[in-house]
């Protein structure tokens, strides 16, 4: 995301005195219910849906990452990376390409 992107979000909360209201555990609640409604999108037909308002959706779910990533102190950056790490060690290339398996039936 880009910096400005993020300072935007970050002022948007700061503006309304709203970071009192986030701890940890409500931001992780209200990622899990916002990514419910992005599901929703997808309900009752896969192919035919909103695309503006799986948007929507799917923007709602990156802002409340953001919030909890400043929450918690870490860099989205950062901590995307070491998980990329881990799942290229996980799921080689050679072993991986084209199949839908989990890393322990590969």
């Amino acid at each position: 995301m880009r910096q400005e992107t993020i300072d935007r979000i970050r002022k948007f909360t700061e503006d309304r005195d709203w970071d009192q209201f986030h701890a940890p555990v409500h931001l992780a609640k209200s990622i899990i219910i916002e990514a419910a409604e992005l599901l929703e999108c997808f309900q009752w037909d896969d192919e035919n849906f909103d695309e503006e308002h799986v948007k929507e959706e799917l923007a709602d779910v990156m802002v409340y990452c953001q919030n909890l990533a400043d929450k918690l102190g870490v860099d989205p950056d950062d901590i995307i990376n070491k998980k990329m790490d881990q799942n290229e060690a996980k799921y080689p290339v050679e072993k991986a390409k084209g199949k839908a398996d989990k890393y322990d039936k590969l």
